[in-house]
């Protein structure tokens, strides 16, 4: 189901919880939330949406990847960028690292380990960031 976007920035601070196979319902709003915002969004959390679990999906060229309970265990070669996010008006400046290691689950709770480079990092870094309750 195609959710609302929360822009509320005291809810968007809070630190995820774990994610649970009760929460699959969320992974799915997300794809559906997330495609009706493709024009403008290649990543969300689910605090985005108003649920405060470990939860994102990345557009990972053409497939949107969702990953329940992420952790990035590795990072390397910081770089200085702009980004912008759905629950926030205009762009600020961060700074990501161009590789990262990502030890995820997916949809059926299976643990998987990868890693990322470039722009993919970049959006999964940010949506990770929400996680934790940091905004840029």
């Amino acid at each position: 189901m195609i959710k609302p976007i929360n822009r509320n920035p005291l809810t968007l601070a809070q630190p995820a919880q774990p994610a649970t196979k009760s929460d699959l319902t969320t992974g799915q709003d997300l794809q559906d939330t997330l495609a009706a915002n493709s024009d403008r969004c290649v990543g969300m959390a689910a605090n985005m949406i108003g649920v405060n679990k470990a939860i994102i999906i990345a557009q990972l060229g053409p497939f949107p990847v969702v990953m329940y309970n992420p952790q990035i265990t590795a990072r390397s070669q910081p770089f200085k960028t702009t980004e912008g996010c759905l629950s926030l008006d205009g762009e600020r400046a961060t700074t990501r690292d161009k590789q990262i290691t990502l030890r995820y689950q997916d949809s059926n709770f299976a643990w998987h380990t990868q890693q990322f480079v470039d722009f993919p990092a970049q959006i999964i870094q940010h949506e990770c960031d929400h996680l934790q309750g940091t905004l840029i």
